[in-house]
């Protein structure tokens, strides 16, 4: 019965016939070190902004899921992160059970976590109790995975395609359902990874574009690399037309010949 719940909650997220995914991320807040960012700092306006615009998912926590979903359940497919971390802290907050998910009506678990680090076996050992719990509720679990690079003061997320490609087997062996890690820079690189991948991989969004259609053009080369889609966030709500936005990235993304890889439980 789990494995049925699993592939309808997995359907709702990659309905389009592209196969092919552009959710939008409003999750980052509690993972920031200094203030608010511009779209962030009006939640209550800017979600139903990124509703309006009919992302494949929204990702929010747990709390803001609670107060600004009501008035449009049901209508966007809903994804809850589990987990608030720092890059350059040993120690990290899970703030979302999967039965939590489940009672709010969440189609995911997303559960960030950085590797490459000193911390990397406590996220490791968290993200596999997930999964146990998730297959056996019929939720399906994406992890966020940031392979890190120490600086001289501080840690720093790498795009190096090693890295990359390390951060997506961890996440295979530990047995996700999607797997979101950086998108390389580059789509040779990035499509070595995907192909070598048997479940669905979703380039996180990157920084801030200089423009929207810097954010676009990105968004075209994953689509390009075989990726099963992209997250985004402030590439999408940091904008003044945050609808408009999105209908630019998604047709980016879903402009590409279909996906062949089935997305199953």
């Amino acid at each position: 019965m789990s494995t049925l719940g699993k592939q309808v909650r997995l359907n709702r997220i990659f309905s389009h016939p592209s196969r092919r995914v552009l959710t939008v991320a409003v999750d980052h807040l509690i993972n920031y070190p200094d203030g608010l960012p511009k779209g962030l700092d009006t939640i209550t306006v800017t979600t139903p902004k990124v509703l309006e615009g009919r992302p494949s998912a929204i990702t929010l926590n747990k709390g803001a899921a609670m107060r600004c979903m009501g008035r449009h359940a049901g209508r966007v497919p809903l994804i809850i992160q589990s987990i608030a971390l720092k890059p350059d802290e040993a120690v990290f907050a899970d703030h979302a059970s999967v039965e939590e998910c489940l009672a709010l009506g969440a189609d995911a678990i997303a559960v960030a976590i950085f590797v490459k680090g000193p911390a990397e076996l406590g996220f490791l050992r968290h993200l596999g109790q997930v999964v146990r719990d998730g297959e056996r509720h019929g939720l399906p679990v994406i992890p966020h995975i940031y392979p890190l690079s120490s600086g001289d003061e501080r840690h720093t997320v790498t795009h190096n395609p090693d890295d990359i490609r390390y951060a997506v087997r961890l996440g295979l062996e530990l047995g996700a359902d999607v797997i979101k890690v950086p998108y390389t820079g580059d789509v040779a690189s990035y499509r070595d990874i995907v192909n070598d991948t048997p479940v669905p991989l979703v380039a996180a969004g990157g920084p801030k574009a200089e423009t929207l259609d810097d954010a676009v053009r990105m968004m075209r080369e994953i689509a390009h690399s075989g990726a099963a889609g992209a997250t985004v966030g402030r590439n999408v709500w940091s904008f003044p037309d945050i609808p408009a936005a999105i209908a630019k990235l998604k047709e980016a993304m879903q402009e590409a010949p279909p996906s062949q890889r089935p997305v199953t439980a």
